[in-house]
């Protein structure tokens, strides 16, 4: 289970907890919950690996992309030079080449966009799982410190 799910599971688990009455609290198993965030504890860093690894891969794709161009750069100036030659196709050389280099240049910009776009996403989804993990553990926390959200009934018994 990745850390999004296990996440979602203590969230459920929190949902689905017993209310306390008057109030917004909730009861929630601790050692249950305890066990799940442990889980996310140690996901976690297997998810952060994962996502280096993509960076690592974003680097490794664009390289591939500029050496693929650079091959087609070649091939384009090889084939220019030969064309030179003969004068009446000097002038479709040329666009040819050019359309060829464009085309890579489009290539490699789609590729680093879309590379860029799933990195993003990857990376908002852990911004959210992590925000999600800190106000549960948050919460958990005031609630072992003895904070205790009163109730607008309750304050006014103690009048």
């Amino acid at each position: 289970m990745d850390v999004i799910e296990q996440v979602q599971v203590a969230i459920t688990m929190v949902k689905e907890a017993r209310g306390v009455p008057l109030s917004a609290s909730c009861v929630v198993h601790r050692g249950e919950m305890i066990d799940v965030l442990n889980q996310v504890k140690v996901a976690f860093p297997a998810d952060l690996d994962r996502a280096q690894e993509i960076l690592r891969q974003q680097d490794q794709i664009l390289d591939e992309a500029r050496a693929a161009a650079d091959q087609l750069i070649a091939l384009a100036r090889e084939e220019a030079a030969t064309l030179i030659s003969q004068t009446e196709i000097v002038a479709s050389a040329r666009k040819e080449s050019q359309r060829i280099l464009d085309e890579v240049e489009e290539e490699a910009r789609q590729q680093r966009a879309e590379i860029d776009s799933y990195i993003d996403s990857r990376l908002a989804t852990l911004e959210v799982v992590l925000n999600k993990t800190l106000d549960v553990v948050n919460r958990g926390r005031d609630k072992l410190g003895g904070v205790v959200t009163k109730h607008a009934l309750s304050e006014l018994s103690d009048k």
